[in-house]
């Protein structure tokens, strides 16, 4: 269900993680390259795990990969989420957000996921980008809310599922939004390969190397 390779887009460098709690995992992300250069990244997670979960997943990929992706951002979100509602698995929902990166500016829409963090190389700061939303196949014609924001060269972003601040030691402790936005900040300035390995570490020191009760997933893209 998750792309065989990672698109190549000139001015960006790009890294993924996922770790799956279960052998079907619930987690998603996706990419799509349009003619006119423009990179759609798409990341989320199914409200459940197993077969069901899976469902979900599938019916995702399939609106975003026949053509969801060319849709603006507020048809596609209304069209899936509809499609999610119809086929009626109880309270399964997929929390979703859809992010379009073209030169220098980016757009934004979200459904239910965990921030959007940019890290700022000029002011060496770690931005935060929270939009309310309820998960896909929640309520029908959600009114949306489409972002738009400026990137600058050697800024970079980090988009993620719930499992990685969500994840627990031995202490029942969550790891937190606070520890990932710290962790991402104090490595941003290396390649995404090296975030990427830097956070699947120190998430792995936190829950004592045992296996994650939920899946982690992050995306890393760093502005060339």
């Amino acid at each position: 269900m998750l792309p065989k390779e990672l698109p190549q887009v000139k001015n960006l460098d790009i890294a993924v993680y996922m770790k799956t709690a279960t052998e079907v995992g619930g987690d998603y992300y996706d990419f799509n390259v349009g003619l006119d250069g423009t990179l759609t990244v798409a990341i989320g997670y199914a409200t459940g795990h197993g077969m069901k979960a899976g469902t979900i997943v599938s019916m995702v990929k399939a609106l975003f990969s026949s053509g969801g992706s060319r849709l603006d951002m507020k048809s596609y979100f209304d069209q899936s989420s509809d499609a999610l509602k119809e086929i009626e698995l109880g309270r399964l929902m997929m929390a979703f957000m859809m992010l379009k990166i073209k030169a220098n500016r980016i757009q934004l829409a979200n459904a239910g996921m965990p921030p959007l963090f940019i890290y700022r190389k000029q002011y060496k700061v770690v931005e935060e980008i929270l939009i309310k939303g309820m998960p896909l196949g929640a309520i029908k014609n959600f009114p949306y809310e489409i972002k738009e924001l400026e990137i600058s060269s050697d800024d970079t972003i980090l988009l993620l599922s719930d499992g990685l601040p969500e994840l627990k030691n031995h202490k029942e402790e969550q790891y937190g939004y606070a520890r990932v936005k710290e962790e991402f900040k104090s490595s941003a300035e290396k390649s995404p390969d090296k975030i990427v390995e830097q956070l699947k570490n120190t998430a792995s020191e936190w829950a004592n190397r045992t296996e994650p009760d939920d899946d982690v997933t992050f995306v890393v893209i760093k502005m060339k």
